[in-house]
């Protein structure tokens, strides 16, 4: 079917975001060079389930150069930037995805993005391969690969390999260090500061900032949230990343106890029900609620609907519940509140992220047949190349081992 986009008008306005992106974005433009010279991705479909922003577009252009036939649906249902799909289905590349299209929408969009009949998948949150997994088998015999860039995909489809129920490779870009040390850190740690601020106006200085989950992307919440003042709580299950929280200067809490005094909570974990309905029921009139986890499931919405006595739309992505005369605010209907209320990721991060991306495609199409099923890691000297080029593009010299420095690290014999 034709691209399902919100309003064909609003392409020119995407297409100027787009190319804004691509002037922060210096290593994957660098690939898209190399790409339309060498055609690596030629003859390759290419379905992808992710994020509807600026700096998708420059991936999907990316891969388009370099001769895949590429098809893009939304990975949320908020996080779509409904300008940036009108200008990708003006230029060629179908595109389905609508902010706020409602769940038939969604799953309809997803279906058509594959009937592509694609070669790689590339999702975010593991959609595309949970539906080519139960709905749409007959897809399978010509997969290739795929590939994940979030926490919570790269959960669910270890989970699949576990069970033995994951029919093909699936490269783990999420856990790649130029995806996860920096997108993960630096740009959720900024775009959901961003996006709850968006959403609220307010004033973080001083204010009880809850961060539930110390993972890569909670730690970069939690960062930012002091550097804009607040006194920040960590909620975490692992006993390691909930010491190294108080050790880096934070309070550590369980859920029940910073229910109790926080003004402003963000779940970052991956996991179902972090918040529940026991914990909204504790919160303190006007405390502020939002996930920036990729599901909303990390809220238990149901519980608080159900324990509420009205709900009002306050404020564009702001609902405000109120639960025995007080009102507890949740931000973007419990959904990625970086994207949903913001625009996600700075693009110069996400130009790491994204080049990730586009490399994983061509190690996945060079090596058809190659590498079994199960969760692959991307190669390290595909990462390292991301890095270096970043640091060229920033200026920045890397040194170098002298021949006597390999081989020492090369050899056991010499001591002290």
């Amino acid at each position: 079917m034709d691209s399902m986009i919100k309003d064909p008008a609003l392409a020119e306005q995407g297409t100027k975001n787009i190319e804004y992106a691509e002037s922060q974005m210096p290593v994957l433009m660098r690939l898209r060079e190399r790409f339309s010279k060498e055609k690596p991705l030629s003859g390759v479909r290419i379905s992808a389930c992710l994020h509807v922003t600026k700096e998708t577009a420059v991936l999907m252009k990316t891969l388009v150069v370099g001769g895949a036939d590429v098809r893009l649906c939304a990975s949320n249902p908020l996080s779509t930037q409904d300008d940036v799909a009108a200008a990708l289905a003006s230029q060629g590349i179908l595109t389905y995805a609508i902010k706020g299209m409602d769940n038939d929408a969604y799953y309809k969009a997803l279906n058509a993005c594959l009937d592509l009949k694609p070669h790689i998948t590339l999702d975010d949150g593991a959609d595309l391969i949970n539906a080519i997994h139960t709905t749409r088998k007959e897809l399978l015999a010509e997969i290739i690969g795929g590939q994940e860039e979030t926490t919570t995909g790269v959960i669910r489809l270890r989970a699949m390999a576990k069970e033995g129920a994951l029919q093909y490779p699936v490269v783990a870009v999420n856990d790649t260090p130029t995806k996860h040390l920096f997108d993960n850190f630096f740009g959720t740690g900024q775009s959901t500061i961003d996006g709850v601020l968006r959403a609220t106006n307010v004033l973080l200085a001083g204010a009880n900032f809850v961060v539930v989950g110390y993972g890569h992307c909670g730690k970069g919440v939690a960062q930012r949230a002091k550097g804009m003042g607040s006194h920040v709580t960590i909620v975490e299950v692992n006993p390691v990343e909930a010491l190294r929280a108080f050790l880096d200067g934070f309070a550590v809490k369980t859920m029940a106890e910073a229910a109790v005094t926080g003004d402003v909570f963000v779940t970052v974990t991956g996991n179902k029900h972090v918040i529940r309905g026991e914990h909204f029921a504790a919160m303190k009139d006007g405390a502020i609620v939002c996930n920036s986890g990729h599901f909303n499931v990390e809220l238990e919405l149901p519980a608080l609907e159900k324990i509420a006595s009205k709900k009002t739309r306050v404020r564009p992505f702001m609902d405000e519940y109120t639960i025995a005369g007080k009102r507890v605010f949740v931000l973007a209907e419990g959904r990625l509140v970086n994207l949903s209320a913001a625009e996600g990721h700075p693009s110069a991060v996400m130009d790491l992220s994204f080049s990730d991306q586009a490399l994983a495609s061509e190690y996945l199409a060079k090596n058809k047949g190659k590498l079994g099923k199960g969760v692959l890691d991307l190669p390290k000297e595909l990462d390292d190349q991301v890095a270096t080029h970043k640091l060229e593009a920033h200026g920045l010299g890397l040194e170098k081992l002298t021949p006597e420095q390999i081989a020492y690290l090369d050899s056991w014999r010499e001591g002290t």
